[in-house]
Parts: C-alpha cells; structure tokens; sequence
C-alpha cells in the first residue's frame, strides 16, 4: 500500500474494514505528516499520545473502517472540545478548555472519529488570512509564503498538506470555501441550520455555520451526514441535460487570468459533458449584499459572543477579550463596536426586516426564474496572496482591499444563509489552486452536494502539494 495519508477517508475507511490498514498505522502515518510539515503552523494544538490511544482503542474493538471509526479529524479552533483548548485564537482564551463538545463535535465523535488536532485560524474569525499574530499565521501547502486563505485556514492548510484527511470549519461570509478554493480542496457551507451552531466561538448566530473541508465531495457527504446523525447519501446527479447557472455580472468581474483561465475550461468541459449552461443574472447583489453583511455579523457578535462566555461560565468581559487580541486588523473591527461607533440596533432591525429578506428574495427568484438548481462561479476572484498582505492585494496591476476582494463571490449567498460548496477545479501558472463554487436555494443541501460530486468528475482535480 501506498503511504496512507495519501488515501481519501473513503477509501481510508474501506481498507480499514477489509483488514488491509489499521487505525493505528493510518493515525502514526499522519502523526508523521504532521511533524514533517510542522512549519505550514497547521496546528493550535494537538495530544499525539492521546491520538495514539484512541488509535489502538479503535483497532482493539474491531470496529475500525464502521462509520468515522478510525478517523482522525482537525477542528477548527472556535469549535468546543473537552479534551484541547478552544481559543479561537486568540490571547484571552488561550487556556480556555469547555466542559462539553460542541455538538457537530459529539455527532463526529459518536460516529468513530477521532479528534486529531484543532486548527490554527484568523483571530475570532474575524477574517480571511489566517495571518494571526497571536497564534502565528498558517502557510498554504502550496507556498509557504502565501495565505491559506481563512478564517478556518489552519484546517484546510493540514487536509491539503495530509497532515490530517478532513476536517471542520466554521464558515460566517467565506471561512470554510475561501480557504478550500486556495488550498485545492473541497469545502461546504451548508444551509444554514443543518447543523446545531451551539459550542462554537460565534460571530453571528444569523450568518455562522459548521462546514467539512475534506479532498473530495464524497468525504464531505460523509462528515455532512454524520454531523446531522443520518446515512451518507449514495445519488450522484446526472450532468446530461442538467441545468446550471452562469452569473457574468459580478461573480465573473474582474478575475486575475489565471482564475479566469480555470473558469473558462472548467465551463467548457461541463458543456462537452452534457450541462445546459444558463446565463443568469442576480440584479443588483452587491448592493443587496452590502446593505446586510456588516450590520449583521458587527451587531451580534456582541450578543453572541457574550452569550458564549456566560454559557461556559467565564467571567471574561467583551473589554477582556478585546485586550487579548493580537492581530491589528481584528482588534480595529472588534474595537469599533465598543464604543459610539457600534451599530445601533434600529440600523440592525431595519437591516433584518428589510435588507435581508430581499437579498433572499433575490436569489430564491434567479433560481425559479431561469428554472436552475444551482449556480457556478469561481469561489474568490484571485488566488492566494502573500502573508503580510493584510490591508491591500495585487489584483491586476492595481492593489485593492484584502478582505472584501477575497470574499467578493462567497459572501452573498452567506447572508442569504443558502448552501454553497467549493471544489478545486485548476492551478494558475504559479502553481496556485484555483476553485469553482456551486450554490443552490435554501434547504437543498442534499441536491447540491449530488450535483457537486458529479461536476468533480468533469473537472478532474488531482494536484497535490509537493513535499
């Protein structure tokens, strides 16, 4: 057998059953992994010895490769865990361990997985770097000199690099597809709901969710189906006459060449594979979408966040947390909503009573209108960028804002609370990953994750990073 790291959990799982690989060479393997490519700064923390434990519990009982059993997984840092810290990285919480898991946690966990690691990520989430300066910033497999994108970049930096198989993030405007698109690996932002969002670091109740970042879609459909306590679905969609969605304006402005390149042939292979490529047009979604984002998730992190420390009973105020913040970019947003500048909750109301629900309106209409259960666009208009380069970035020859250019194409449809999902779909002339994202309507989850397996086939995805 080839070194297994290099096995999906699928196939990880299969050999598991068939007696071929056991949990503890398939756990010391990525153990291994994970020491090699220590400096990519995957990890927040991790207990090798407890994973070895758990490891040979696992082949003890005979029941590795039944459901997750045998699986190691890394948690994003703001995901509640008993036995590692839940900082969220940042420098109040550092020592911070819960009492309980979260709950997509324990459905993960009942169902055999192990906890490998938690995920090095943006401070508080609150960005799409994952340059942190308390923790230290995370590196993309690709070019250790580039951002993994964030805030869950810890996470998709170890199931790209194979230091760990999959994982989980936690996506508010772009942190589980963004760091997916630039690492070259899957990652799924479900409807939001699917899974409970208790025990989790929060910024938003309203735009927060969990989400699977594993190498392809079939692995996502087995950590969607167990964080929601059901059987992995098997339906594949049938690409031949499928109808799906083009949206030029907007979503296909203003790409670097190299994500354009990546577009243009991944849409050129799903036509030859028989998808019926409509041209679609979601008026005016910048502005519906920026008349929502930042009201939303400003005003209640306040909320959510306090809710969270009295939930976990620390005495830490919103002034503790702030003091403890590192990165100079989260620390300027955080501190904003401290003081006279907070968005009041009128701006707030007016935003969810009107604002929102006709951005929802918006996309419910594009995909009755033009008779499409998704659309097709790349996740951010650009690959992955230099660390450090936290305010502007380079952009065709001229530099622009770092956090909205990035999450450009990925934050409408987080305010929409609908499903999305990332695949890799092509590497730029600097050996970049590139991804396409898919989002469907509201509660089609199941659809969407059908439709995405089988555009993975025609995209055909199999670059790796090299170590």
């Amino acid at each position: 057998m080839s070194n297994p790291v290099d096995l999906t959990i699928t196939e990880a799982l299969a050999a598991m059953r068939a007696g071929s690989l056991s949990c503890s060479d398939y756990v010391e393997a990525h153990i291994d992994r994970s020491e090699c490519c220590a400096e990519l700064n995957a990890y927040v923390s991790h207990d090798w010895n407890a994973l070895r434990d758990a490891a040979k519990a696992v082949d003890e009982s005979g029941r590795a490769g039944e459901g997750l059993s045998g699986v190691p997984l890394v948690l994003k840092d703001n995901i509640d865990t008993r036995t590692l810290t839940t900082s969220a990285g940042t420098g109040a919480l550092n020592d911070h361990i819960a009492g309980r898991n979260a709950p997509v946690a324990d459905a993960l966990f009942s169902n055999g997985a192990l906890l490998g690691a938690k995920g090095n990520m943006h401070e508080l989430a609150f960005g799409i770097t994952s340059n942190n300066a308390v923790t230290g910033p995370a590196r993309n497999p690709y070019n250790a000199k580039m951002i993994p994108g964030g805030s869950s970049g810890g996470v998709a930096t170890a199931v790209s690099a194979r230091m760990m198989p999959g994982g989980i993030g936690t996506d508010t405007g772009a942190s589980v597809r963004l760091p997916a698109a630039l690492c070259g690996i899957v990652g799924f932002r479900p409807t939001v709901g699917r899974y409970r969002g208790d025990g989790i670091v929060p910024i938003s109740h309203t735009r927060d969710t969990a989400g699977p970042i594993t190498r392809n879609v079939q692995d996502a459909r087995l950590l969607d189906a167990a964080m929601r306590n059901q059987k992995p679905a098997e339906t594949i969609a049938d690409l031949r006459g499928l109808r799906i969605g083009i949206p030029r304006p907007h979503f296909y402005d203003n790409l670097d060449p190299g994500v354009a390149t990546v577009a243009d042939r991944t849409i050129e292979e799903l036509g030859k594979a028989g998808v019926a490529l409509i041209e679609v047009d979601i008026p005016d979604i910048a502005a519906l979408n920026d008349a929502v984002g930042f009201p939303v998730a400003l005003y209640e992190f306040k909320v959510d966040l306090a809710k969270y420390l009295a939930d976990h009973g620390l005495t830490y105020t919103l002034e503790d947390i702030y003091q403890g913040i590192g990165s100079a970019d989260v620390k300027a947003v955080f501190g904003s909503q401290l003081g006279d500048d907070a968005i009041p909750e009128t701006v707030y109301r007016q935003v969810m009573d009107v604002a929102r629900p006709q951005l929802r309106r918006a996309y419910a209409d594009c995909f009755a209108q033009y008779d499409v259960p998704a659309i097709l666009f790349p996740t951010a208009p650009l690959a992955a960028r230099p660390i450090g380069d936290d305010e502007t970035v380079e952009l065709n020859g001229e530099r622009v804002p770092t956090f909205p250019t990035f999450i450009r194409n990925t934050d409408p449809a987080s305010n929409a609370a609908i499903p999305g999902i990332s695949l890799p779909a092509g590497i730029t002339a600097d050996r970049l990953p590139v991804g396409m994202e898919l989002d469907g309507p509201e509660g089609s989850d199941d659809t969407l994750l059908a439709i995405a397996q089988a555009v993975e086939t025609v995209i055909g995805f199999n670059a790796a990073p090299e170590f």
